[in-house]
């Protein structure tokens, strides 16, 4: 049986994983890197890489459908649009496979031995890992664990057949003609916005009175009336009761008790999702535990010497930038220098249509921590870049403290508001007050004017409202 022996291993070359490992690398830290599937984790294979693609190629043929109904008010026009669906995922594919490639160039550039193959723990010094070859026992000083997550699967609902998680639904070469998606969260909504625009016919199934219940209702009600206006259906406080007998059907409870069943060629199950720590003989270490995610400190120390846990299987958020932010850190502290996890925001976004981007607290969040705040708000009907780009729905907010301005969140809805993402954790991170937006001189014209444009709202000085 052969040994490796190294100062440094990290389990799972996710987003956390692979960072954490390139940068010790780069530390002269002798690493380490086991990974079961292809380097990049959930998010770049079957999570945020592929969805986007996907998310992208789906705007682009609705886009196209649009001009061919007559619907452009710019005049133009197009004889006709289908869609392959089996190319689309094969281009799909093709960027996944480049960047997974990248990934593993970078850990080779930075020196980091990959193992291919599941880790299991003996100790908390020493994994055994399964691969092609045999068995490889694998020794070192310190432990990062990057495990990631798993979609969660409902007992009345299990994977299979006609029941898919968010894996397959990224992998499917034929539109489903019905898709009732299970679950109105960010996952649940961006995949099933993306079939529709495809043309499939979409039902959303919410347990909450709200879809995408972890952000307030102004901010959901963009989102919403676009879901209404292409013609998904969506049922909130209704909960899914399982396959109907001929297994092409779900069958769900409404708020007022009835039972409905929905016809389905495919129903996409996305109800969140879970810590992957099956199989790993994690319970053989006694990590003190946060529900089912293991607890951490602001370090990114378990409650044993020498291992680390960073990303999904920390608990929420469950972002990759959170992952790549302690993986960084932690090889740092590893290598001897002082970090500690500081951050005063992580950046959310959904990209539904239209996208909702959020950084720091909103008013309700920074009401309930006590403070006395002034908001400002700016549409986007009012933003002449929107309005040329024939997406002016949705706003851009901030939130700041009514005593010093100091900004407590920022957030806004519209068409690609994700791209306001790096300012808005700039403005929080560097302790921006509303004068320091406002002050700032924006160019024209572009969305980003909105925000100049929020912050005078608060100070009660708008321009163009």
């Amino acid at each position: 049986m052969k040994e490796i022996v190294c100062k440094l291993l990290v389990i799972g070359a996710g987003p956390g994983g692979y960072v954490c490992a390139i940068r010790a690398g780069q530390l002269g830290i002798d690493t380490v890197i086991v990974e079961a599937g292809k380097p990049g984790g959930t998010c770049l294979t079957v999570g945020c890489i592929p969805s986007k693609a996907l998310i992208h190629a789906a705007e682009e043929f609705d886009a196209t459908q649009k001009m061919l109904a007559g619907k452009n008010p710019m005049g133009i026009r197009v004889q006709g649009a289908s869609i392959d669906l089996a190319r689309t995922i094969a281009w799909k594919d093709g960027i996944v496979g480049r960047l997974t490639g990248g990934v593993s160039g970078l850990l080779q550039k930075a020196r980091v031995k990959i193992v291919h193959g599941r880790a299991h723990f003996r100790d908390g010094k020493t994994v055994e890992v399964e691969t092609e070859t045999g068995q490889q026992i694998i020794r070192a000083e310190t432990v990062v664990i990057a495990t990631g997550s798993d979609p969660v699967e409902l007992a009345n609902l299990p994977f299979g057949g006609s029941v898919i998680s968010s894996t397959e639904a990224l992998s499917l070469t034929e539109l489903p003609k019905k898709l009732v998606v299970v679950g109105g969260g960010y996952i649940g909504l961006e995949l099933g916005t993306a079939f529709s625009k495809m043309g499939s016919e979409v039902t959303v199934v919410e347990a909450t009175p709200q879809v995408l219940p972890l952000y307030d209702a102004e901010l959901v009600r963009p989102v919403m009336r676009k879901l209404t206006e292409s013609g998904i259906r969506v049922l909130t406080s209704a909960k899914a009761i399982g396959l109907a007998d001929n297994g092409e059907a779900l069958i769900i409870e409404t708020s007022d008790g009835r039972q409905q069943t929905l016809p389905a060629d495919r129903i996409l199950v996305t109800v969140g999702r879970r810590p992957r720590t099956a199989g790993s003989g994690l319970e053989e270490l006694d990590l003190d535990r946060a529900g089912p995610y293991l607890r951490i400190d602001d370090l990114c120390r378990t409650s044993m010497r020498g291992i680390y846990a960073i990303g999904d299987v920390t608990g929420e958020p469950m972002l990759a930038h959170r992952a790549m932010a302690q993986g960084e850190m932690v090889a740092e502290i590893i290598a001897g220098k002082k970090r500690a996890w500081d951050k005063r925001c992580i950046p959310a976004i959904c990209f539904t249509d239209p996208e909702i981007v959020s950084a720091g607290l909103s008013p309700a969040e920074a009401q309930a921590q006590g403070y006395e705040i002034r908001t400002g708000q700016f549409p986007f009907s009012a933003n002449g870049r929107a309005m040329t780009m024939l997406s002016d729905e949705g706003f851009v907010r901030v939130v700041a403290r009514a005593d010093t301005n100091l900004v407590l969140g920022l957030q806004a809805v519209g068409a690609g508001v994700s791209e306001l993402s790096a300012a808005f954790a700039l403005a929080i991170e560097m302790g921006a007050r509303l004068e320091d937006i406002a002050g700032t001189i924006y160019a024209h014209p572009t969305r980003s004017e909105a925000v100049m444009e929020a912050a005078l709202k608060a100070l009660g000085s708008a321009l163009h409202i």
